[in-house]
């Protein structure tokens, strides 16, 4: 999966083999760096901070993931294809479990790993067939994230060579994440009816007023003022 013939592949084994040797909290960029044999100068052109080395290595995990994914099928529902990607993901990462679970058991967090955690799981919903853009998708992505986060502690634990507890955990969370999004996604849809509303209120609003510009500043006395968005 780590491409170390590139620098940033040489970044991401350093800090997976540091990661699994000591705690994370314990490794440095200096480690890092010199593991990956750029030092800190050579490793400052890519990262400024840890979480900017999480950052790499998820983007390393989603682009062996996406290239594993067949295109989804029409007939599977949209909580299988999921399954079946994050399935994936943890397969991905099965090489690395010492790895990740120092990195999981550090309670600290930077920004650059929470963005990078958030748009790997905006990937996943794209290899699942499942759009991630919108308002309605920014709530996916935070579903399908703390979903993720949840089995991956239970995986991290699941020493079954099956995976039974995992399986079991994904299809779990899957099945309340299905019934919780089908709830906020009604909201979210009154929402945007809203918005569109206001919108459209907005943009009557300022038509009228051109209009009264034109006329020197004075409404036109051929018909009574409306109040805004009134039909």
């Amino acid at each position: 999966m780590i491409d170390e013939t590139t620098p940033r592949g040489r970044i991401v084994g350093a800090a997976l083999a540091l990661a699994a040797e000591k705690p994370w909290r314990d490794v440095t960029l200096r480690d890092i760096g010199e593991r990956a044999g750029l030092g800190l100068t050579g490793l400052r052109e890519y990262v400024q901070a840890k979480g900017d080395v999480l950052a790499l290595l998820a983007r390393a995990i989603d682009d062996e993931v996406l290239s594993k994914m067949a295109p989804p099928a029409a007939e599977d529902g949209k909580r299988d294809r999921l399954f079946e990607v994050l399935m994936a993901r943890l397969d991905v990462l099965a090489p690395f479990k010492d790895a990740i679970r120092s990195i999981v058991a550090d309670a600290s967090t930077e920004p650059a790993a929470i963005r990078a955690m958030l748009a790997s799981q905006g990937w996943m919903l794209q290899a699942a067939g499942i759009d991630s853009g919108g308002i309605e998708g920014g709530v996916k992505v935070a579903g399908l994230t703390s979903v993720y986060a949840s089995v991956l502690r239970t995986w991290l634990d699941d020493d079954d060579p099956g995976l039974a507890r995992t399986m079991a955990a994904l299809d779990r969370r899957l099945r309340r994440g299905e019934r919780t999004l089908s709830a906020v996604g009604d909201a979210s849809r009154t929402v945007k009816r809203i918005g569109e509303g206001l919108a459209s209120i907005i943009s009557g609003r300022g038509t009228r007023a051109a209009n009264a510009a034109g006329d020197g500043g004075r409404p036109s006395s051929a018909a009574p003022s409306e109040p805004p968005g009134a039909v």
